[in-house]
């Protein structure tokens, strides 16, 4: 019995010891990406400051009275329009408005017709609408494919394809759809807006900053690779063994990494000096 007890308590103490360890290198890690870039810290706390606004419009009497239950939609609006940069949040808040925008009024129209086809039988209305959704989302998903607009629209296709399938399943029992989609766009709107003067008034981040650093950082860092390079091969001390594991591999490395952020940078950087007319930022 007493082996027992001091076999569970080894056990313990060895997961306890195992938790400890994954917390110490969980802390280091999170304290090793916060002093890489700062501004990672400051856009957590812009997106927790920007939900806590958009709070107040769920939270205010007079402010959900006037939009109703459609409120909530701003709230997941901020969550998944908020981004690092302005660019990529600009663009991703104009590709979600036009898109509810766009969708809310095909899906109207579609209800018009869907309420047409009811005079030449019982289910007609349904039928038609199951009809209409179907022909929509394999369209918008089939768009999703081309190269041009997977780089730009994605987001606004995907958001075409969701308001449109729930404005137009919702007309079926809802009485007041005009009143329905009304209220959604506008509560989009008030989150899109929100998000926007939170990512530009407070510690913005400009996608040029980000991609002049990111290029000067990635020379750096080819710069240490070549020179560890010429000393492992043209040194004074030629090592002929494996270079796997050598420290200006890892630079080399970093920079192939790095590919996606550029691109994703780049794309914002686009957006944002297309949508501002050229005008130049820091």
């Amino acid at each position: 019995m007493v082996g027992v007890i001091a076999s569970c308590g080894l056990l313990f103490h060895s997961l306890l010891a195992r938790l400890g360890r994954g917390a110490a290198g969980f802390a280091g890690k999170v304290r090793e990406i916060a002093r890489e870039d700062p501004r990672r810290v400051t856009h957590s706390l812009k997106v927790g400051l920007a939900l806590a606004l958009v709070s107040v419009v769920y939270f205010v009497t007079p402010l959900f009275n006037g939009l109703g239950e459609s409120t909530m939609w701003a709230v997941l609006t901020v969550v998944v329009v908020m981004e690092y940069t302005v660019g990529a949040t600009l663009s991703k808040g104009l590709n979600r408005g036009f898109a509810t925008l766009v969708a809310a009024c095909i899906a109207v129209g579609a209800h018009k017709l869907a309420e047409l086809a009811e005079r030449f039988g019982v289910q007609g209305e349904p039928i038609s609408l199951t009809v209409f959704v179907f022909i929509i989302a394999s369209a918008g998903t089939f768009l999703r494919f081309i190269p041009e607009i997977k780089a730009k629209y994605d987001y606004g296709v995907t958001i075409f394809i969701l308001t449109f399938s729930l404005v137009a399943v919702s007309s079926y029992r809802v009485e007041e759809l005009i009143q329905l989609a009304h209220d959604r766009f506008y509560t989009i709107i008030v989150g899109v807006v929100i998000c926007l003067l939170t990512t530009v008034f407070v510690f913005p981040v400009w996608a040029g900053e980000g991609v002049h650093k990111l290029a000067v950082g990635n020379l750096d860092k080819l710069a240490q690779f070549f020179e560890g390079m010429e000393s492992e091969c043209f040194g004074t001390s030629i090592v002929t063994d494996n270079f796997e594991g050598k420290d200006f591999l890892q630079e080399y490395k970093s920079v192939l990494n790095s590919k996606a952020t550029e691109d994703s940078l780049v794309s914002a950087l686009y957006r944002i000096l297309w949508y501002t007319n050229y005008h130049d930022h820091p």
